[in-house]
């Protein structure tokens, strides 16, 4: 390196010498003790820089390319839990979906359920309350038969006594009476409700 700025340096030191600079800048012209002493310059400051300044330039790249991947190892760690964490959260999600919706299909099926008890029931409640009126219609009903026989043999024992200007004995009373509802027709008031 040094015998090629030697050799570059070289004709300029040739131009120097012979008497042409008059044409050259103070800059450019080659003085050759300058020159050495700038060479010997620059490697005493290259080994002064290699001995005290790189060794501590160095150890801080390193630590700074450390620091950088240990950034790079921690940031691919979190990004494997987070996946690992949004995977579980999408099976809890997907689960709790399912979840769900047994859930409405469970209380749709009790709701179908649930109707048709309640339907039953109205319908069991509704036989139970058109038999009790039955049987309370029945029961109205042969009351008043009964009120009717009786008014009935009221007035033939009093239309009996009436025309015949005598009263009746107890056992004339009887058979008058059981005479008169034989003739009358009951169970044609009964067949009406019947029907």
């Amino acid at each position: 390196m040094l015998g090629e700025l030697l050799n570059t340096a070289t004709p300029l030191l040739v131009a120097a010498t012979e008497g042409t600079e008059e044409g050259l800048s103070p800059l450019v012209r080659v003085v050759p003790g300058l020159m050495i002493w700038t060479i010997l310059a620059f490697g005493v400051s290259m080994l002064i820089l290699r001995k005290y300044a790189w060794p501590p330039i160095s150890k801080i790249l390193i630590e700074r390319q450390e620091l950088i991947n240990d950034s790079i190892t921690s940031a691919e760690k979190t990004r494997s839990e987070a996946d690992l964490l949004l995977a579980d959260y999408r099976q809890r999600l997907t689960e709790a979906r399912e979840q769900a919706d047994e859930i409405i299909v469970r209380a749709r099926k009790a709701a179908e359920t649930t109707k048709s008890e309640a339907v039953s029931a109205g319908q069991e409640k509704r036989e139970e309350l058109l038999e009790a009126a039955r049987r309370d219609i029945e029961a109205e009903t042969r009351k008043a038969l009964d009120d009717i026989r009786k008014e009935v043999a009221n007035l033939t024992v009093l239309a009996t006594e009436q025309v015949t200007r005598k009263t009746l004995t107890e056992a004339d009373q009887k058979q008058l009476v059981e005479e008169a509802l034989r003739e009358v027709d009951f169970s044609s008031l009964a067949g009406d409700r019947n029907n």
